[in-house]
């Protein structure tokens, strides 16, 4: 698989990551650890080599997924964790300094390893500067136990203000098809800063791949029953977005999500995009998007008819909202 570099500075990944955090939250079928650790070793033998997890995807069972499955070529890949939640779960913020460093201590444990390439704030803590938390991160760089440091779902004045005191080697926020809103404000000043961007749910949480229409059921578990932009009337509107993709697909004969995901890599070198999957074939069809190439027409063609499309739905259940595009 092609390889980018994330950032000016950061390291050099492949082209598409891999987002673990199905194998152990958001979905309805739950995947036996010992298949999981399977799984991402699959993945790794076709090129993967950028892997995202976090303490609260289980919590601290995914970590622990992905620590085991990475031990045997720990030193061929890059590994990004987050910390920002109290206890490890999605609901209070803590990103205070000596809860980042308790929480990187505990993640160096789980994931088996003696440095984390990437550690992201996972969300902005209105209640503690972000001064303050770059400041802890970059003692922790400085002794050797995190190699980059990475910001999720922060706005720009949170990254400016991050940035001036430690650099910041990437940000990761969703980024889609059907989500370009960091392209507003968010991208120009990654490009400026020579930040990376790491875009999550790049296949719009399975909506891209063209499987769920109006009129799917999802199982009781799956997130995604409770998120505004599943709902059936909503799913009817933005089905727009895969109608456009399925177009291109056809005439370069390749699945909708492998257009969703070249259409990502053909807006800036410097973003990669971290799908997730729990399934061989899906995990394949994802490494081989690298392979799409999208030409001037293709995009140009895309671009003309999504111009007025505009997806509906929140993009997150209630508890997650609040902690999203905000800006403290």
């Amino acid at each position: 698989m092609q390889k980018r570099k994330l950032g000016k500075y950061g390291p050099e990944v492949s082209a598409i990551g891999f987002g673990c955090m199905g194998f152990t939250r958001s979905y309805a079928k739950k995947i036996d650890p010992g298949e999981a650790v399977k799984l991402i070793r699959a993945a790794y033998s076709l090129g993967h080599t950028f892997f995202d997890t976090a303490e609260c995807y289980g919590p601290f069972l995914n970590e622990e997924i992905v620590g085991e499955a990475l031990a045997p070529f720990r030193d061929r890949v890059v590994i990004a964790t987050k910390f920002g939640f109290k206890h490890g779960a999605w609901s209070e913020l803590d990103s205070r300094p000596q809860h980042i460093r308790k929480v990187c201590e505990a993640s160096l444990r789980r994931l088996k390893t003696d440095y984390i390439d990437i550690f992201y704030q996972h969300r902005v803590d209105p209640a503690v500067p972000i001064e303050d938390v770059a400041g802890e991160v970059k003692k922790l760089i400085q002794e050797g136990k995190v190699k980059y440091f990475g910001l999720s779902e922060a706005g720009v004045k949170n990254i400016r203000k991050a940035h001036a005191i430690q650099p910041i080697t990437a940000l990761q926020s969703e980024y889609s098809f059907w989500w370009r809103e960091p392209e507003k404000q968010i991208m120009p000043v990654l490009a400026e800063l020579g930040i990376g961007f790491v875009s999550f749910a790049p296949l719009g949480k399975g909506f891209l791949t063209g499987h769920i229409r109006a009129g799917t059921k999802f199982e009781k578990g799956d997130s995604r029953r409770i998120v505004g932009r599943f709902q059936e009337e909503n799913l009817r509107v933005n089905q727009i977005f895969v109608d456009i993709l399925s177009k291109v697909a056809k005439r370069k004969n390749a699945p909708v999500a492998q257009i969703a995901l070249a259409w990502i890599l053909a807006q800036e070198s410097w973003i990669v995009p971290i799908p997730g999957a729990t399934t061989f074939e899906h995990i394949r069809e994802n490494a081989h998007a690298a392979n799409v190439k999208l030409d001037a027409r293709d995009l140009r063609e895309i671009d003309i008819a999504s111009s007025n499309a505009k997806a509906v739905g929140a993009r997150y259940q209630e508890t997650l909202a609040r902690l999203a595009d905000r800006e403290p």
